[in-house]
C-alpha cells in the first residue's frame, strides 16, 4: 500500500467512525412512532455538514497526497542519498546555492514576489535539521544579481549586482511589462540567462555591513568564487567581447586573464588545492556547454565532456577526487531534455588531469541543476523543482559516499578494455 492510498485509507476510517459517533448522540427511543424533536433535527443537520466537510477534505488530500507520491525516490537515488528536504521558501524562487565555510549559513539567489529580477540571500542553516529559515537580503534590493559565493575567513559575501544600472527604472519596467504579457498569454519562454552590462562584482562585509566593489570595467563582470586560501577571485567578463574567464586579488586589483577563445567560458571554480579551475564552455557549438579544466595559469586547458548535450555547473568535491555536474542529452530534438546530477571521479599526474568513471545520480522528471557539496563532503545541495509547485528551490541531502565509491569502481570495470 502506498503512502498515499494508507493516509487515504486511514482517513475513510475516521471519517466512519466520526459518523457513527454523531448519529449516537441522536436521544432516540424504543419506539418505532417518535415524532423527531427540534434537537433531533439540529443534530442530524450538524452530521450532514461534517459529512461534507469531511468528504472535501477526503478529496481535496487526494492531490496532496498523490504529490506527497510523487517525491518517493527512485532506487537509483535513494542509493546514493537521503530523500531530499527543500531548505528555502517564501520567495517565487531560488537557487544556486553555497555553504558558508562553517556550515553554519548558506548563501543563494532568490526572486522577492513582486520584483522580476534575483536578489541575493543567507539564511541560518542546521545540518542535522534542515529545513526552510528566515532570509536575510544581501543586496541592495535593485537590478540583477547572481552568483554569491562566501570567503573562506566566513567575513565577506562576493556576488554579481548590476543596482548601479543608470537606467535600472526602464530595466525593471521593461521587464515587468515583458512578464505580464507572457503570463497573459500562457507564454513559457527558454531559459535564458542575461548578461548585463551594467553587472559589477562586490563583495559585502558582514561586520560592517558595507559593501565594496570590486570591478569597474564597462561590461558584464559576474560569476565569481574565491580560491581556497581566500587570496584570488575567479570570475568572468565579457570586456574583451565574449566572456571569457579572468583571476584578480581578493580585493579587486592585479586583474588578469586566462581564456581568449571565441564563445562563452563562465561558472569557474578552483580545485580544493587551487592548482586547477573547472568551468563550462560552449566554444564548439553556441549554447552547447561542456565541462572544461585547465591548471590556475590558465594552462593545459581540455573538455572533459563532449558530444550533443549540455553539461555545466561543475564543482569540485572538498577530499575526494570527485566532479559533480549537471548534464542533459541534446541529441534528440523531438525530446525534451532533463537535466541530472552526474558525477566523475578523476586523477591527477603531474600537470596532467586525467578524467576517470562517470555515473549518474539523479533520474528525476524534473531538473536537477547546480550541485554544491558541503564543506564536509558529506552532504549536497541543488536547486532543484521537486516540490508540488513544481518551481526551482534548493534541496539539501547526505550523501552516501561508500555506494558512490563502489558505483565508480564498477564503472572503472565496465570502461577497461577486455582481455583475449
Amino acid at each position: 500500500m502506498t503512502p498515499s492510498i494508507y493516509i487515504r485509507h486511514t482517513v475513510a476510517l475516521s471519517f466512519q467512525e466520526f459518523l457513527r459517533s454523531l448519529v449516537n448522540l441522536i436521544p432516540m427511543k424504543k419506539t418505532t412512532h417518535r415524532t423527531p424533536t427540534r434537537s433531533d433535527r439540529s443534530i442530524v443537520q450538524l452530521v450532514a455538514h461534517c459529512a461534507c466537510i469531511l468528504a472535501i477534505v477526503l478529496i481535496t488530500s487526494r492531490g496532496v497526497l498523490e504529490a506527497a507520491d510523487d517525491q518517493k525516490q527512485s532506487e537509483l537515488e535513494a542509493s546514493y542519498f537521503s530523500p531530499p528536504i527543500q531548505v528555502t521558501q517564501g520567495l517565487t524562487k531560488a537557487g544556486e546555492g553555497y555553504f558558508s565555510p562553517d556550515s553554519t549559513r548558506i548563501c543563494y539567489q532568490g526572486v522577492p514576489q513582486g520584483y522580476p529580477f534575483y536578489q541575493i540571500f543567507t539564511q541560518p542553516f542546521d545540518m542535522q535539521s534542515p529545513q526552510p529559515t528566515s532570509a536575510q537580503r544581501i543586496s541592495p534590493g535593485r537590478g540583477r544579481t547572481t552568483c554569491s559565493f562566501f570567503s573562506p575567513d566566513n567575513q565577506k559575501l562576493l556576488f554579481a549586482s548590476s543596482h548601479l544600472d543608470p537606467n535600472m527604472q526602464q530595466t525593471e519596467d521593461a521587464a515587468i511589462k515583458q512578464a505580464k504579457e507572457d503570463a497573459q498569454s500562457g507564454r513559457r519562454r527558454r531559459y535564458q540567462w542575461d548578461f548585463d552590462p551594467y553587472s559589477d562584482i562586490f563583495a559585502f562585509d558582514f561586520d560592517s555591513k558595507s559593501l565594496t566593489r570590486l570591478t569597474n570595467a564597462p561590461g558584464y563582470d559576474a560569476e565569481c568564487s574565491f580560491s581556497a586560501d581566500g587570496k584570488t577571485i575567479v570570475f568572468v567578463s565579457d570586456r574583451d567581447g565574449d566572456p571569457d574567464i579572468f583571476l584578480m586579488n581578493a580585493d579587486g586589483s592585479g586583474v588578469r586573464q586566462l581564456t581568449n577563445v571565441p564563445g562563452y567560458d563562465g561558472g569557474p571554480f578552483f580545485s580544493p588545492n587551487g592548482k586547477w579551475i573547472t568551468f563550462r564552455s560552449d566554444r564548439i557549438e553556441k549554447d552547447m556547454l561542456h565541462i572544461h579544466v585547465m591548471r590556475s595559469d590558465g594552462e593545459g586547458d581540455q573538455a572533459l565532456t563532449d558530444g550533443k548535450s549540455v553539461q555545466w555547473a561543475p564543482f569540485w568535491h572538498p577530499t575526494k577526487p570527485w566532479m559533480i555536474w549537471t548534464g542533459a542529452d541534446h541529441s534528440d530534438p523531438e525530446k525534451r531534455p532533463n537535466y541530472d546530477l552526474y558525477l566523475m571521479r578523476y586523477s591527477v599526474d603531474g600537470d596532467n588531469f586525467i578524467p576517470g568513471p562517470t555515473i549518474r545520480m539523479t533520474d528525476h522528471p524534473g531538473a536537477d541543476v547546480l550541485p554544491v557539496f558541503s564543506p564536509d563532503g558529506n552532504h549536497l545541495m541543488w536547486t532543484a523543482s521537486r516540490s508540488s509547485e513544481r518551481v526551482s528551490q534548493l534541496w539539501f541531502s547526505t550523501i552516501n559516499l561508500d555506494a558512490l565509491e563502489l558505483s565508480l569502481n564498477r564503472a572503472a570495470a565496465l570502461s577497461l578494455p577486455q582481455q583475449q
